[in-house]
């Protein structure tokens, strides 16, 4: 008996529908280009550490008479200098801005902030019986 040849449906055609191919035709025939490759991306080394920003630098005035109270004082000095002023509008508070190299007098509600800390540093004395 002679072998005949197998044939088999290519759903593969670039149409609608489908042919009638040899077995032999599809097995040889190449599939759809093959997807690209997945590859790692190499790692991006770590940010350096950056040292911690060096705190704020404030500078108190006077308002009456313009005198520099404070410069250079970081906040805990600026609260004890403002424990020393009779009222809030009495002086005007500035903060040293490192990127523009200037003083920034700060807004009423940034010295409000400030004003309130006064007196939180000083030791309450105990009630004793």
């Amino acid at each position: 008996m002679a072998k005949g040849r197998v044939w088999v449906l290519d759903t593969q055609t670039k149409g609608t529908g489908a042919n009638m191919v040899p077995l032999e035709r599809v097995l040889t025939k190449r599939g759809p280009a093959a997807a690209p490759e997945f590859v790692f991306r190499k790692p991006t080394p770590p940010a350096p550490v950056q040292d911690p920003p060096k705190p704020r630098e404030f500078k108190v005035v006077d308002v009456m008479t313009r005198e520099v109270l404070a410069e250079g004082a970081d906040a805990a000095a600026t609260v004890r200098e403002l424990e020393q002023v009779r009222s809030i509008v009495d002086v005007t508070v500035y903060v040293w801005e490192p990127t523009t190299e200037r003083w920034r007098m700060l807004t009423l509600d940034e010295t409000k902030a400030l004003w309130e800390y006064r007196g939180a540093s000083k030791p309450t004395s105990a009630h004793t019986n």
